[in-house]
């Protein structure tokens, strides 16, 4: 079967309850899916075997007041079972497409430096890596 890749429509949450394993670092909550697709700032594209989602690739885009919009680029995840197949690169493909078609003049992300499959994939997708220190700020709800 032929692996379909597309950005998934808010009102498409419920494909996200047939997932491959290892496509999410977690399983989805649903209060949580709920609200990613109630918003329109956020982007999923999926690939698909038949019915079951294999891999993702999630974003948000936002504006500044003094800058165009941008995508950062959240998450790319494929399952074990499928990845060495092209999947990662086709999702990314078609979340930057989407992104283009919001008006978004650039995309980024942040990985772990050890983290080579990752690195290797943006850099396929003509990502070009930055010097950047990160500051993460817990605040005490993960798990809210």
């Amino acid at each position: 079967m032929t692996i379909q890749v597309r950005v998934l429509n808010p009102n498409e949450a419920h494909i996200l309850n047939h997932l491959a394993p290892d496509v999410f670092d977690n399983p989805p909550d649903p209060r949580w899916t709920a609200e990613f697709f109630a918003d329109a700032r956020h982007h999923l594209a999926a690939a698909l075997d038949g019915e079951t989602v294999v891999g993702m690739a999630s974003g948000v885009h936002y504006v500044h007041p003094d800058k165009p919009p941008e995508l950062f680029i959240n998450e790319v995840g494929v399952s074990d079972a499928y990845q060495g197949q092209g999947l990662g690169r086709r999702l990314m493909d078609t979340l930057l497409e989407h992104a283009r078609t919001l008006g978004c003049v650039a995309a980024w992300t942040l990985t772990e430096p050890d983290n080579v499959a990752a690195r290797r994939l943006y850099s396929a997708v003509g990502g070009e890596e930055d010097t950047c220190q990160i500051s993460v700020f817990p605040l005490g709800q993960e798990n809210a």
